[in-house]
């Protein structure tokens, strides 16, 4: 063995992994904001999660494609960079499917769940140095979250609204919401409270009312009034009841 060759060889791998640190760093950054986007929402998983997940998934597309680098060339080991890769694919499945659930006839997450999907493959894109990609893809989904509600708004049948409210438990802000929507002549039709599934503080009201003629300016008259956290249309995929 050639000894003097084993110091610059450690050199070498400590240089290779301090020239990796800006693909954790676009990683840990583009994941935060997907999942600062999520909390705001007030959904299940926030910032922490789609930081993790986005960060892990870079770290691995690292160790797939530099952490074997010293193998190579060994007589009888041959690697496949892209087997990680594709087992983070898989692997994010799970942590989806935890975040998924089926209640009240309805089923709750899938948009939380799609983006901590997407936020590993922009973890993974970030790990591959493929910024670019990394950038427009977060870019889209901030396009994607804040159009896909002005649409629904459009969309939604006239003369219904089925909404998703929440605010903190203690205030009686029910009344206050209750006078809302009957001054602008709508109808409760449905009414079901709940405490809210992750956030024990907070109370989930879900309002079906029949009548009116512009749910979109309901929707923002709930939205409103004051210790209302969050409103949506509660037929949306994720909403967090």
């Amino acid at each position: 063995m050639d000894w003097v060759s084993v110091p610059l060889q450690t050199d070498l791998q400590w240089s290779l992994q301090f020239a990796r640190l800006p693909e954790l760093g676009a990683a840990l950054v583009l994941s935060m904001a997907v999942g600062f986007e999520r909390q705001f929402r007030g959904k299940q998983a926030g910032v922490r999660t789609h930081a993790l997940v986005g960060l892990g998934s870079a770290l691995f597309m690292l160790v797939s494609k530099y952490g074997f680098a010293d193998l190579l060339g060994t007589t009888g080991i041959g690697l496949d960079p892209s087997r990680i890769a594709a087992q983070i694919v898989s692997g994010i499945g799970f942590l989806g499917a935890g975040i998924i659930v089926f209640r009240s006839d309805a089923v709750r997450g899938l948009t939380t769940a799609a983006s901590v999907w997407l936020t590993a493959a922009i973890g993974m894109a970030c790990g591959g140095s493929l910024f670019a990609l990394a950038g427009v893809v977060t870019a889209a989904y901030f396009l994607v979250v804040f159009v896909g509600p002005l649409l629904s708004r459009l969309t939604h049948p006239v003369g219904s609204a089925e909404l998703q409210i929440e605010y903190r438990d203690g205030q009686g802000l029910l009344r206050d919401i209750v006078e809302v929507i009957t001054s602008r002549q709508w109808r409760i039709s449905r009414l079901r409270t709940g405490t809210h599934r992750t956030d024990p503080g907070y109370v989930a009201v879900f309002i079906a009312a029949e009548g009116g003629t512009d749910s979109g300016d309901l929707l923002d008259a709930v939205a409103s009034v004051e210790g209302v956290r969050s409103v949506d249309w509660a037929d949306d995929e994720d909403s967090s009841s």
